[in-house]
């Protein structure tokens, strides 16, 4: 199993930041290992204060749900069956775009909540960091190459 480091948590909040700058938006980017839990946390400029929780639980609630985050705004209206799932929790399940989990061979390892924008911006910037989670991990390439394996390390 794969474990997302500090450093490659830092890489991807880089790259994540660098695409919010490329929108014009102040973002609050959350980093979450495979058990939801902070790994890494990066507030731009004139982010606002609210999305720091805001993007923190998108971050958790992609990895306790397993699934992105946007996947739940469609269950949870009335009527629908996942109604009031927001309610749970103690209100950290965000059903707000913005929250993707990090999967490596069909397994969680980690997730990323993205607060700052509409939830279709949080949305493109967290998938700037899935997309280069994916190309750090080597998805669709059988072998790690040593370069990717200081970023994320391996146990067994």
């Amino acid at each position: 199993m794969f474990k997302l480091t500090l450093e490659a948590a830092k890489q991807l909040l880089s790259v994540a930041e660098q695409k919010a700058r490329q929108m014009g938006l102040s973002s609050d980017i959350a980093i979450v290992d495979e058990g939801a839990n902070l790994i890494a946390f990066h507030r731009m400029d004139s982010a606002r204060l609210a999305g720091i929780d805001i993007s923190q639980n998108k971050a958790w609630t992609s990895v306790a749900m397993q699934m992105p985050t946007a996947n739940l705004a469609q269950s949870a209206l009335p009527g629908s069956p996942s109604y009031g799932i927001n309610t749970t929790n103690h209100g950290r399940i965000v059903i707000l775009g913005g929250g993707i989990p990090f999967v490596y061979k069909d397994k969680v390892i980690g997730g990323i909540g993205v607060s700052g924008g509409t939830s279709a911006q949080d949305i493109e910037v967290a998938t700037a960091a899935v997309s280069a989670f994916k190309s750090l991990v080597g998805v669709g390439d059988s072998s790690i190459t040593s370069a990717r394996i200081g970023s994320i390390h391996s146990s067994r």
